[in-house]
Parts: C-alpha cells; structure tokens; sequence
C-alpha cells in the first residue's frame, strides 16, 4: 500500500510532454516511470533468495553444460520429435514465451568476455535521446526492450515480434544477456532475420549503470556482448552483424563514471524521448487506441519510441499495432536506430531520464542493492 501511494503521487507530480497528455486522465503522465515500477519482470527483491554469486563457486558453475535453456525442454517429452522441430521452427507465440515458462538460471554465460570487441569510442558521447531532422524528413526508431533480473525470468512477446515482421517494419531489439540465454530460441529466430531487427545491449540482467561498480558494470556489459557471439556462433551466418554496438541504459540510469566505461568498451547509449507504454492494460477496450492518439500526438521527425516485448505490460501488441497504423497515416516511416543515427545531429543529455531530468531516481531503491533484484551487490567475479 506504501509503495502504492508512492506511484500515485509521482503520477500526480510529473508532468505530461503534450498538451493532449495534460488534458486527457489516463495519458501518459510518467512516461515510462510507472511501467517501470509495476513491472512484472522488474519485481521488487524476494528476501527468500540471494543469489551470492562470490559465495559459492561451485554452485556458480553447476550446469554450465545447459547453460541456456534447450529449445523446448519443458515441452511433454513424448511430444513426437517431428512435433518439436515444427515448433521450434514456428514464430507463433507459445507456452514457452510465458513469464516463468523456464526455471531461473543463476550462472554466467559460458564465455565471461567476448571474443571480438569494439574499438572505444573516441569521447564521450552521452545519453542520446533522439535524432534531430527537420519536418520533412519523418523517420522514427521503433525501440523494444526484453530483459529481467538476476532473481526471475520473463517472457517474450512474440505477438509484437510477429506484427513486426509481418508488416516489415524494421526495429531495434534492446536485449538482456541473460533474456537471450532463457530466450535463446527466440533470439537466435530474430538474429535469423538480421535485415528487420537489430539486437542492442540492456546489461546482463538490468543492472542499474548508477549504481554497480566498475567491475559490475563491465561485466553485465560484456556477458551479454559474450551471450550474443555464443548465439550468434551456433546460427553459424557470417551475415550476422559480428558484434552489438548499441547500448540502453536500464532504468534509465548512469553516472557519469558509467559513461566512461560504456564509450570505453565501444557502445553508444540510446535513450528515447517517448515511452509508448503506460503501464497500462492496452487489452482492454478501447485503451490501446487512446494510448496510441497520446504518443502520435508527441511524436516528431527524429524520435526514439520505447516499447516492451517481454510480456510486461499487457496488450503492447495492441498499442504497437495503433500506433504504427496513425503513423503511417500520417506519412512516418520506420527504421533501425543505427540508420537513424546516420540522419542528423544527435540530441544528448549527460544524465537518462524518462520525461525530465531526475525523475527515474526513485527506482534505486526498488530493485535489489544494483537494479539486479539482488541483496548482494552483483560483481561479475565468479
């Protein structure tokens, strides 16, 4: 009930960024804030489990030999094999891509570093938020996140994967290494499709760039870079880009210490300037198609929208599906956050926010000791 009250104030004390927002109750307020909260793969820390990554090694590496959940391993095994394979094969949305469909696995990937690394950039950057093009030009990114904490396991939400793809509206896929690993059918089915998507980095498993150590930070990054070269390696197709070069803060969160080490390991941060998502049910009636008027209302040439496809929150479909239809009316295109930033001059900011400047500060303090969901800070060191 406290943290309830909680959300209900800071809906009450942030602003929309549209007068259509200001004027409408149930517009987008917080922006992504209360998604974030009330999240299902972003859940407050269970006391009844801690991870104690430094604690015990062996345990650590126990099962490293099925480090990624098998393809259809929960599946009744006196399904026919012939049966496994179509599914396996299928992009129709099934009972694996449920929240918890796979028990939670604690290890780290198999390869702690990647092979292949980038170049550091040559400065820093910053937190970019949008690209600025002028009216004429009506690009926008479509940008998804699919990640989960040290303590659980979410789902994938295969019914915007596949709207996405039967449309061929080209998107940037923001993903969590340990996400990949749970997914790893999933995933290695989007990187098939490399010409649509594109995968970018979300930290291994949302850790919170404000708060983990050097050491932490580096290694939520790299597991992931590591992650996506082991996928990458079992698909065997050079046409694969070799290496994720774009990275998203989760929380939205940095420090500018944290900024250093992600330019020093190559990677360019990419926020958004609208969260699509409101935390609201877009299943019910009528919902998704107000939501979406909301979000085409603040959407300019340039812009960076952010979506979830990891089940959380309900109907995203929904909403995508509106939103890319008052779009298109309207004359927008969609592209690849890389191609976007080919376009024009980069709009940054030194620090990631939501809708304005500090208001994802309260989410420290939700999510484990590091934004992990852990008790015990999360150091990459087995």
């Amino acid at each position: 009930m406290k943290l309830l009250k909680v959300f209900c104030m800071m809906t009450i004390m942030f602003t929309a960024t549209s007068s259509l927002a200001q004027d409408k109750p149930d517009s987008l307020d917080l922006q992504h804030i209360n998604n974030v909260s009330q999240s299902q793969d972003l859940q407050p820390i269970d006391k009844s489990q801690d991870l104690q990554y430094s604690d015990n090694t062996n345990d650590l590496h126990k099962g490293n030999n099925v480090r990624r959940s098998k393809d259809l391993q929960l599946v009744n095994n006196s399904q026919p094999s012939q049966d496994l394979q179509a599914i396996n094969n299928s992009w129709k949305p099934d009972k694996l891509d449920l929240r918890r469909a796979f028990p939670n696995n604690t290890n780290p990937p198999e390869r702690l570093s990647p092979v292949k690394t980038l170049q550091p950039l040559s400065s820093i950057e910053g937190v970019i938020r949008r690209v600025k093009l002028s009216d004429d030009m009506k690009f926008i990114a479509l940008t998804f996140d699919m990640c989960e904490l040290d303590t659980t396991t979410t789902g994938c939400d295969m019914d915007v994967i596949n709207f996405l793809k039967e449309r061929e509206i080209p998107a940037s896929l923001f993903m969590g290494g340990k996400w990949m690993r749970t997914h790893s059918r999933r995933v290695k089915q989007i990187m098939s499709e490399y010409k649509l998507f594109e995968i970018a980095n979300h930290n291994w498993s949302h850790g919170n760039c404000a708060l983990l150590t050097e050491d932490g930070l580096k290694a939520q990054i790299l597991w992931t870079q590591a992650e996506y070269e082991l996928l990458r390696e079992e698909l065997n197709d050079e046409n694969i880009p070799e290496m994720i070069t774009l990275f998203r803060l989760p929380y939205g969160r940095n420090s500018q210490k944290s900024l250093k080490i992600i330019a020093d390991l190559g990677l360019r941060i990419i926020q958004w300037d609208i969260a699509a998502e409101s935390g609201a049910d877009n299943t019910k009636p009528g919902r998704a198609k107000r939501s979406a008027k909301i979000v085409v209302s603040m959407t300019k040439p340039g812009s960076i929208l952010l979506f979830h496809a990891n089940n959380v929150p309900k109907g995203t479909a929904n909403l995508l599906r509106e939103v890319v239809n008052e779009l298109e009316a309207k004359g927008y295109k969609f592209v690849k956050v890389s191609e976007l930033l080919t376009m024009g001059e980069v709009e940054t900011v030194k620090d990631g926010y939501f809708s304005r400047p500090g208001d994802n500060y309260m989410l420290d303090k939700k999510f484990g000791i590091d934004g992990t969901g852990r008790r015990t800070r999360f150091t990459g060191k087995p």
